[in-house]
């Protein structure tokens, strides 16, 4: 997996590299313009006009180096130096030097507003003014440039990082411009501002590049947040033997459904046994009886005392795992009989969906639930137990106290799942799409969960996997259905190939 590190650790990676690998701090920014001018090869047409708009600091002294990869990769190229205060760093000087031997690439200053150029929406803008090492809001000249950019709808593409955009911190105040880039290629590390929906907008599509930062700092560098990659799931899924039998891996019990909300119990249910359970038990109202017997014959029924609603625990002494919340609703009734089952299990246990809001509304319980239980909730969901968020980074800081607080997993549903742990560390997810946000959607991933812990895998490892499998097979759903087209069904029937795909 990948370590999501802040601006000061970024900088020490660089330092780190330069004195043991050893190598000049020139060659590193060589080596990063480098692998920037490969992507942009496999990227961009040599027909189109590339603009590099440079800052004054080392993120400026990558965009000169850049335009001289790419003038030898026979692109025409311009470079728009802003450097109202004349002062260029180390780094960003030599490349300077460098870059005006190369007669075939248009170098321009930019001192003032008039400097400033048309921006033309058919050529190709990088933004190299000043990435992801900003601590103070842009304004002045540089945000005129920004802002020129912006409201172009030219193509974009960042590096590192949008320019104007803080990494460490909530951009939810903050007044300076910020570079709205159609595609931001970040070096070596994600950034933790990336995961966040409310940055989304200046990021665009975002891709890693890696540079070669030296392996020793990076293997021994402590972080509390990690971005998953296929081979961290492939090495914990585990195989099955010639001679299993569904009696080896588990027995899971879903309570799930009432009334008029049967379908998450459905969605669930398949879910759970496509992901591999072997005995699935579904508690459901006696109204739900024969939808679950028809839509999951594969499924055993324990039916509820009550017609309408989950009002009664079941035994629960045979179960590996248990899963409850998928449209049951927040009756009174179902409210004592969540509180009965938290108060009488002995193994942790998954809270979803309506199971979730009840315990907003009663917080108090939140105490006695089982350690190691996991949580799936949305955001809004997730406010109604933790209490409200000013903006992204507080309500991360919000979900790994309430982890560590009471020795839980939480899911917190997103284009970047995030899993906190017990321990305080956060694994956002890597896979899924737009397409996903639909009915039923969370209803699978419920399933998806409950089904890996059935078959013993530990919480946190039956989260890491859920929320990577299921965004894989809404990943591959979407490629045959599209976004607009993609259904909760869809994920479930597609489940089978993204497992195979993460034994290959």
């Amino acid at each position: 997996m990948i370590k999501i590190l802040p601006v000061n650790k970024i900088k020490e990676a660089d330092e780190y590299t330069i004195e043991n690998e050893p190598i000049a701090s020139i060659d590193l920014m060589e080596r990063a313009s480098k692998r920037l001018a490969e992507w942009i090869d496999l990227n961009i047409k040599t027909e189109r006009k590339v603009n590099i708009v440079s800052g004054p600091g080392n993120n400026g002294g990558d965009g000169l180096a850049l335009a001289r990869k790419l003038s030898d990769q026979d692109y025409a190229v311009s470079v728009f130096l802003v450097n109202p205060k004349g002062n260029l760093s180390e780094d960003n000087k030599k490349n300077y030097d460098r870059l005006k031997g190369y007669k075939d690439v248009l170098l321009t200053e930019i001192k003032e507003q008039k400097d400033i150029p048309e921006i033309k929406p058919d050529e190709v803008y990088i933004d190299a003014i000043f990435g992801s090492g900003l601590d103070r809001e842009v304004k002045g000249l540089m945000a005129d440039v920004i802002n020129r950019l912006n409201d172009s709808n030219a193509e974009v593409i960042s590096i590192d990082a949008p320019s104007g955009l803080f990494i460490d911190r909530s951009n939810a105040n903050n007044k300076g411009a910020i570079i709205k880039a159609t595609h931001t290629l970040t070096f070596q590390f994600p950034k933790l501002a990336f995961m966040f929906s409310d940055n989304s907008i200046y990021t665009g599509s975002w891709e890693t590049i890696p540079i070669n930062l030296h392996p020793d700092f990076i293997e021994h560098v402590d972080t509390n947040h990690y971005f998953l990659e296929s081979a961290d799931i492939k090495k914990v899924i585990k195989g099955r033997k010639k001679f299993s039998h569904k009696g080896n891996f588990g027995h899971a019990l879903l309570v799930a459904g009432k009334y008029s909300a049967m379908g998450a119990s459905v969605l669930a249910a398949r879910s759970c046994l496509r992901t591999g359970a072997g005995l699935l038990t579904c508690h459901v109202p006696g109204w739900g009886y024969n939808i679950i017997q028809n839509t999951v014959p594969e499924a055993l029924t324990s039916i509820d005392e009550s017609n309408q609603s989950f009002t009664q625990v079941p035994e629960l002494g045979h179960y590996q795992a248990i899963g409850i919340g998928p449209g049951i609703g927040t009756a009174k009734k179902t409210q004592d009989a969540l509180k009965l089952l938290i108060q009488n299990a002995s193994i942790p246990l998954l809270f979803d969906a309506d199971a979730i809001n009840i315990l907003g509304e009663n917080k108090t319980w939140i105490s006695f639930v089982p350690k190691n239980s996991i949580f799936t909730p949305h955001p809004k969901e997730f406010e109604r137990m933790a209490g409200k968020s000013s903006d992204d980074f507080e309500r991360l800081e919000n979900q790994r106290q309430f982890s560590i607080k009471h020795g839980v997993y939480v899911v917190l549903k997103g284009a970047h799942t995030s899993v906190s742990c017990p321990d305080g560390v956060v694994y956002f997810n890597s896979t899924g799409n737009p397409g996903m946000a639909t009915a039923g959607s969370g209803d699978v991933l419920t399933g998806v969960i409950l089904g890996l812990i059935s078959q013993n895998y530990t919480p946190r490892d039956a989260c890491i996997i859920g929320v990577y499998l299921h965004g894989l097979a809404g990943d591959d759903a979407a490629g045959k259905q599209g976004w607009e087209s993609l259904i909760a069904s869809d994920i479930i029937t597609h489940l089978g190939k993204a497992y195979n795909q993460l034994k290959t």
